[in-house]
């Protein structure tokens, strides 16, 4: 558990240096600690600041530590430097893999059970509903749109509204990959018009599962590549949501998505250089 944490902090500093990042020199805890911190309690403590706070204090790993409220104030601060470089380790695999194959699918991060909408405070908004076809079921909060690497590594991800499809997230994603990519996704991405503008612009394939009524069929062989590609997804999904809690404490929503985001970061340290 030292280690991991040692690591993550080497391997956030280093990024922060690799961008110039400047912050003032007065403060006693620096933003890669905060940011290491954030890690650490998405990845032992179910997200919980508080505990990961004062255990990073107790083994005197960062003896300054930051009150609970002055900790959380820096953290939303930097949400934004978060992601940043969450994008930057991105672009670092994407340009260092000869894999030019990437998986996109969405997944759904309820803030709550659709039968508590009504007392839910941090959002009041149909468009947070959506439905979960394979569960059968609604669902009140927020759809992740997730862009991965063959081997399961989140490159860019965007979060959207529940009731969101994902042919509007797909037009979210910057998609910011090397010209020849493939991308492989299901037929709820089905939109001619982006293919072919990725197509043209891009040099990006875009390689969506076709419905029986497609106007574009697929051959019997190619259904199979696209099938047996993309399916690898599931594994990553079900790899970001085991270290969830069973719901995500957040006082605000734009805490609610900083601790997703979290999550998201920290699976991304976990699979890119801790494994």
């Amino acid at each position: 558990m030292l280690n991991e944490i040692i690591a993550v902090y080497s391997i956030v500093d280093d990024l922060l240096k690799a961008i110039d990042h400047d912050e003032d020199v007065r403060r006693e805890m620096s933003d890669a600690e905060i940011i290491t911190t954030a890690v650490c309690a998405a990845m032992f403590f179910d997200g919980n600041h508080s505990k990961a706070c004062s255990y990073m204090k107790d083994h005197k790993l960062i003896p300054k530590m930051l009150e609970k409220s002055r900790f959380n104030r820096r953290l939303h601060g930097i949400s934004m430097l978060i992601n940043d470089l969450f994008h930057q380790i991105g672009m670092i695999l994407k340009e260092s893999s000869d894999c030019t194959e990437y998986l996109l699918d969405s997944f759904p991060v309820p803030i709550c059970d659709n039968i508590r909408i009504f007392n839910v405070k941090l959002i009041k908004s149909e468009e947070y509903r959506g439905y979960i076809a394979s569960k059968k079921r609604y669902f009140y909060g927020v759809k992740v749109q997730l862009l991965t690497t063959k081997s399961g590594i989140p490159v860019e991800f965007v979060f959207m509204p529940g009731s969101a499809s994902d042919v509007r997230a797909l037009n979210a994603l910057p998609l910011n990959l090397p010209p020849g990519s493939e991308v492989y996704a299901d037929s709820a991405y089905t939109d001619y018009t982006v293919e072919d503008d990725l197509e043209e612009t891009s040099q990006i394939s875009l390689k969506v599962m076709r419905k029986k009524n497609s106007k574009r069929e697929d051959a019997p062989w190619n259904q199979y590549v696209k099938q047996s590609t993309r399916h690898y997804i599931e594994t990553v999904f079900s790899g970001i949501t085991r270290v969830f809690p069973k719901s995500i404490h957040a006082v605000t929503y734009k805490g609610f998505l900083l601790k997703l985001e979290s999550f998201i970061f920290t699976f991304t340290l976990q699979q890119a250089f801790l494994e």
